[in-house]
């Protein structure tokens, strides 16, 4: 799950692209300067707010806790500082942050893999944070967490440590990039609960308005190191897409489908568990987002979809359609959120795995 550093590979000047005949008109940049835009969602207000991993720091995990820190093979140590945040677009194009100091983990490869605020979602109006760049194997003192962002004082409060929760239930075996506090990805809210997406362990974890939280799924105890990244909400459960591993093989990434209950091979099954009824596989490679289309179509966004290692250029969004992956926009660079807007259109991070540089940008296409 190391993806970030792999901008260095192919940094030559990109254009976007619109595949034919699929209904969409060329993009339009609504924001750009924004140093690694991840997830991002609409508010009840009708704005954009958008997660930034942040630039890193400083304080180098091997200083606080070394027994922690990932291998130096796959990164190890990070250094962190609190630089990640918050940002909202409004209608007018407008960019303002609405709150700041998250943690932002930088690797030491070169080019660096940074981990910051992953993502945000609203649950009945109240805007919430993932963070995936906390913990002290990140280099942070503060963990890995949702967070409850007050948007009136710019202000934000630990709701849920999900450090300590992934710490309390380790993956088995680990896997060779073994990260102990988790790297967070996705945030949803469905079912009156937040949902977060855990791709290193491989976990599906919910949280309640009230800060409880329960592991809902264990992806890689059934199906091992995939990675997951990515859901959605469906049929009173949940859709997850996964990454998958370098090199990539193209069209071997699946889409899961979670639902409530338990199988044959549950250790311990709550109230809130759900398990996974149905593997497809349509032809998709390393997913990182998924919305649903006003037309009732699944989307998926990829970051890199041709063989080997990431490359701008080759990032993309598909829809599914009688079970296929369709091409609809091709020519990303290295995109990392995805969300479609109250107006119907697509709103996609793009730059957004090129941290810590400040070149990530939001694209707006529009469907017809």
């Amino acid at each position: 799950m190391k993806w970030n550093g792999w901008i260095a590979l192919g940094c030559a000047a990109l254009g976007v692209c619109v595949a034919g005949g699929y209904g969409l008109m060329a993009q339009t940049v609504v924001a750009d300067g924004l140093v690694g835009p991840r997830g991002l969602k609409f508010g009840p207000n009708g704005d954009l707010y958008v997660a930034l991993s942040g630039p890193g720091g400083t304080s180098s995990t091997a200083a606080i806790c070394p027994e922690l820190q990932v291998a130096t093979a796959v990164g190890g140590p990070y250094t962190n500082g609190n630089t990640g945040s918050i940002v909202k677009i409004d209608k007018s194009g407008n960019v303002t942050t609405v709150a700041s100091g998250f943690p932002s983990a930088l690797s030491s490869r070169n080019p660096p893999d940074v981990l910051g605020v992953a993502d945000v979602a609203f649950l009945d109006g109240q805007l919430y944070a993932l963070e995936s760049g906390g913990g002290c194997s990140h280099g942070a003192s503060t963990p890995n967490m949702v967070a409850k962002v007050d948007e009136a004082t710019q202000q934000w409060t630990v709701l849920a440590d999900l450090s300590a929760a992934v710490l309390a239930d380790p993956p088995s075996p680990l896997p060779p990039d073994y990260e102990a506090d988790g790297v967070f990805y996705n945030l949803i809210a469905a079912r009156g609960k937040l949902y977060a997406v855990e791709a290193n362990h491989g976990k599906i974890w919910s949280v309640t308005k009230a800060g409880q939280i329960e592991k809902v799924t264990d992806v890689a105890a059934a199906d091992g190191h995939i990675v997951p990244t990515a859901a959605v909400e469906s049929e009173g459960g949940l859709i997850v897409g996964n990454l998958g591993l370098f090199p990539i093989v193209p069209g071997s990434s699946q889409l899961l489908t979670l639902k409530p209950g338990c199988d044959d091979h549950s250790v311990a099954c709550g109230p809130g568990t759900l398990h996974i009824t149905d593997t497809a596989s349509p032809g998709l490679a390393t997913v990182v987002a998924m919305d649903w289309g006003p037309d009732g179509l699944l989307y998926v966004l990829e970051l890199s979809d041709t063989a080997g290692f990431p490359n701008p250029g080759d990032g993309k969004v598909v829809r599914i359609r009688n079970g296929v992956a369709e091409d609809v926009i091709t020519g990303l660079a290295l995109p990392t959120g995805m969300t479609f807007g109250p107006d119907g259109a697509l709103y996609i991070s793009n730059w957004g795995a090129a941290a810590p540089a400040p070149i990530g940008q939001i694209l707006r296409y529009t469907l017809q």
